[in-house]
């Protein structure tokens, strides 16, 4: 974490720095299974909607990094999070459609960004 970021007051319930790498790592690997799953379904007009809405969602997961981190920007990241989180509604809709499966794997994912709706609000709010 750079110094801007550690300079920042934090809503209560922030987890420690090394919480993010490990859970970070999870929710992509559990993505990346779901979004496989997916793509190894027969072709339809949901799966298209599916795996264009995921790479969507995914582009919005790593302009948030970018906006509130190097644009040291909460007001931006807080639009990025809530875009992203709209969108990945959206795309766990069609990956329940296309695969049960796919669309559970999501739900930690979904977790995890109302939770970074939460802090960045949080942020946002304090600083």
């Amino acid at each position: 974490m750079n110094i801007w970021y550690k300079s920042l007051i934090k809503p209560p319930l922030t987890p420690p720095d090394s919480y993010f790498p490990v859970a970070w790592s999870i929710l992509y690997t559990l993505m990346g299974i779901a979004f496989f799953i997916v793509l190894l379904k027969p072709d339809s007009v949901d799966k298209l909607k599916a795996i264009g809405l995921f790479l969507f969602q995914l582009i919005l997961n790593f302009m948030w990094s970018y906006v509130f981190f190097k644009l040291q920007s909460p007001l931006l990241g807080m639009i990025d999070v809530v875009f992203l989180f709209l969108i990945l509604l959206i795309t766990m809709y069609y990956f329940f459609k296309v695969s049960k499966i796919a669309g559970f794997l999501m739900i930690p994912y979904l977790l995890q960004v109302i939770f970074a709706i939460y802090l960045n609000l949080g942020i946002l709010i304090l600083n």
